[in-house]
């Protein structure tokens, strides 16, 4: 469930959500909104904190009185303040817009998953990798690898298609939302970085790239 009065955001969100196997339903009546999430009962919620007729945060408090439906906070305030309070109000995410879509369904992902198996955890799992999205690391047994933003996208990416060809252009709206303007060799410098930390916990070849056609992570 969508609650956020920008229509154009709405749209772009159902959008995005719709394309990526998701149902989408956006909240229209604001003044009764709790009783109508409590109605729908979705599986979460992406709540704006700055609605019509009641403050998210306050909506959330509420909610969270009768309810544990997972929330993600969508928001144009990028305050330390917000979102301490949102946590603290029981929000199982937070993120700040303009938003990259790739991290946003990566964080729905998460906290759709988390959600299922009952455990407080942001990881994703390649082998016997551990890949924990919210702190953008990687990690074997002891040994944890920090990746940078376009290396955490591109793995995440890569990983939520394994098995599959991935084509760089693909890849470059992934992580610049556009495939106008991007240097091609940007997107190979960055993969060659995340080859070498992938290497450093001995995954040597896991990424392969098929002439014409793109990557696959294997």
């Amino acid at each position: 469930m969508i609650i956020e009065d920008d229509e154009f955001i709405c749209n772009e969100l159902a959008n995005l959500l719709e394309n990526n196997n998701y149902k989408a339903i956006v909240l229209k009546d604001f003044k009764n909104a709790f009783n109508e999430i409590l109605e729908v009962s979705p599986d979460l919620i992406l709540l704006d904190i700055n609605i019509p007729f009641i403050n998210g945060e306050t909506l959330l408090q509420n909610l969270r009185k009768e309810s544990n439906i997972p929330v993600i906070m969508v928001t144009s305030m990028n305050s330390e303040t917000d979102e301490a309070l949102s946590i603290s109000y029981g929000a199982d995410d937070y993120i700040t817009k303009p938003y990259n879509p790739t991290i946003l369904l990566l964080r729905i992902g998460a906290v759709l998953k988390r959600t299922k198996e009952n455990h407080n955890t942001n990881e994703l799992t390649y082998r016997d990798l551990k890949f924990d999205i919210m702190k953008g690391t990687i990690r074997k047994d002891k040994i944890e690898i920090t990746l940078t933003k376009n290396e955490m996208i591109i793995f995440a990416y890569l990983l939520n298609h394994q098995n599959k060809i991935v084509s760089r252009d693909e890849l470059i709206i992934a992580i610049w939302d556009t495939a106008d303007y991007i240097n091609d060799n940007t997107l190979t410098v960055n993969m060659n970085r995340l080859r070498n930390k992938l290497k450093e916990i001995g995954y040597e070849d896991v990424i392969n790239t098929r002439k014409g056609m793109g990557y696959i992570l294997l």
